[in-house]
């Protein structure tokens, strides 16, 4: 009665939990790249570095100092960014193929001392 108790909590209640970690585990993925920060902030300067902005009255090898500083300060945000949104979406599709996985294998779990019997019963030695 307990094995089938067991297996009847296995393939219903057990599965369902089993499919919400992985789902909540994929959501803590995304939320950790935070991918919609990354890409509303992707030609923001870098750690929010900006030159002040000149004066009407500044000279202009001081306006193109600036200039320069906040453009070179954008590429390597934008840079530093593209490079996080990548490693994040192959990350997260790392992780969306092994959950998909391991909820395909769920069901074969119960099975695995049984194989190891078997195989070990009929020789095989891997």
């Amino acid at each position: 009665m307990a094995i089938i108790e067991m297996l009847s909590w296995w393939y219903a209640h057990g599965w369902n939990v089993f499919i919400k970690k992985n789902r909540h585990t994929l959501s803590n993925i995304v939320d950790f790249f935070s991918m919609n920060s990354l890409i509303r902030t992707l030609f923001k300067p870098f750690r929010q570095i900006s030159a002040e902005t000149a004066s009407a009255d500044s000279s202009l090898d001081l306006k193109m100092h600036m200039f320069l500083d906040r453009l070179i300060s954008r590429f390597i945000g934008f840079f530093s960014r593209l490079f996080l949104l990548i490693a994040g979406t192959f990350i997260i599709i790392i992780g969306a193929i092994c959950s998909l996985a391991l909820i395909i294998l769920w069901p074969l779990v119960p099975f695995i001392p049984i194989a190891g019997i078997i195989l070990t019963v009929t020789g095989v030695v891997l």
